[in-house]
């Protein structure tokens, strides 16, 4: 399993993240990059062999961990045993507007099925909806699936998609995030009108602080991508250039990433 976590000793303070030490620690070699990057296949006319590809490769470079929709967690979760690389999946995908009640069962086929790193979709309509009643059931959505992956040893991740949120939305949601339980703020979807910002990053950083991880996702197809986040405040990155962007950091070149929906 990879050993760079948001626990690492790396902040100045209980509530502080160093981004600055977090990003030269990761930079410093391509295990330590691989490590932070959640290699990812999320576009809807995926294949069986390009799962199958994705885990390779994802077992090959020791990635965070295979990011697949729910149909294929089983493939994956079979093609990386014995790796020690998790599967992660994404739930309520990708508008976050599915019923609390699907989004738990969903929740609970997956981890029967072997996922680990759980990705679900905040309830958007409900958050700028703006009532307390609305609040509290978009924390519940989260802690409902929060309860379960915990109770699986597995994490669970938040996708604020913080391109269709105002300033005062994103602090209200990674607060609500965090208080149900989230051990990562995600920026996005990659499927909406945006991906990750460096701003974004820096505001859901500043929230989280030590608290939880943050991770950008969306639109990052290069070194220099994942560098600005980082720099920013990310802990982890979901990417389909993950080969790409660790080959970058060896100096090598690489065969260009197909453009891919969603990551």
């Amino acid at each position: 399993m990879n050993t760079l976590s948001i626990s690492d000793p790396l902040p100045n303070g209980p509530d502080q993240f160093d981004a600055a030490a977090f990003t030269a620690h990761t930079l410093s070699s391509q295990q330590n990059l691989a490590a932070i990057l959640d290699h990812t296949l999320l576009k809807p006319d995926a294949t069986r062999t390009q799962v199958l590809q994705l885990c390779h490769e994802a077992a090959e470079h020791r990635f965070a961990c295979a990011m697949v929709n729910p149909t294929w967690v089983s493939l994956a979760a079979a093609a990386l045993n014995g790796t020690g690389i998790p599967v992660g999946v994404v739930i309520g995908f990708p508008l976050g507007a599915t019923l609390s009640a699907s989004k738990r069962d969903e929740t609970t086929r997956v981890l029967k099925l072997g996922a680990h790193d759980v990705d679900m979709v905040l309830n958007v309509g409900l958050l700028k909806s703006g009532q307390s009643a609305d609040y509290e059931a978009v924390r519940q959505d989260i802690r409902g699936v929060v309860e379960l992956a915990h109770a699986s040893g597995a994490i669970v991740k938040v996708i604020l998609e913080t391109c269709l949120l105002t300033f005062e939305e994103k602090l209200r949601a990674s607060e609500i995030a965090l208080g149900a339980g989230a051990d990562f703020l995600k920026t996005s979807t990659g499927f909406s009108t945006g991906g990750a910002t460096a701003d974004d990053i820096s505001l859901l950083r500043g929230v989280a602080g030590h608290r939880a991880g943050v991770k950008a996702s969306g639109g990052i197809r290069s070194l220099s991508d994942a560098t600005t986040m980082l720099r920013a405040g990310a802990s982890r990155i979901g990417a389909s250039a993950s080969v790409k962007i660790v080959a970058e950091l060896a100096g090598h070149s690489a065969e260009p990433a197909a453009p891919a929906a969603g990551y």
